[in-house]
């Protein structure tokens, strides 16, 4: 079976890659920070979670730490890997709590709103 978006790549101009896979991340919930039109958040950005930018999503109304089983969603902890919002990351830079992004698993959608060198400067690969 063919995969039904086209291909996308990231934000270095390659294939995009798998962001992860335990938990399930992406807003197709397939593992990759793959984007559409029907994505409002625009979930493009592949990014290691930190203890305090848990806290500042929390603050701000993004509980990603609470599990939620009637959405399968287990929780967050610090080291997991999730596909955030561009804006809610560029949020989080701006106060200083932006957790590192991988950029292999960045989609080039991110780069709409956020420049590559802003990326680069908090690459974790």
């Amino acid at each position: 079976m063919s995969d039904p978006m086209p291909a996308q790549l990231n934000v270095l101009g390659t294939p995009l890659e798998i962001c992860c896979q335990r938990p399930v991340t992406g807003f197709f919930r397939d593992g990759f920070c793959r984007t559409s039109r029907s994505d409002w958040g625009r979930h493009t950005v592949c990014a290691v979670m930190t203890d305090e930018f848990l806290q500042f999503s929390r603050s701000r109304g993004n509980d990603l730490i609470t599990p939620n089983p009637a959405m399968a969603f287990p929780g967050l902890k610090a080291g997991d890997r999730w596909c955030l919002c561009a804006a809610r990351w560029v949020e989080a830079l701006e106060a200083g709590v932006a957790p590192p992004v991988y950029l292999n698993a960045t989609n080039k959608a991110a780069l709409e709103m956020i420049e590559l060198n802003t990326l680069q400067q908090k690459a974790a690969d």
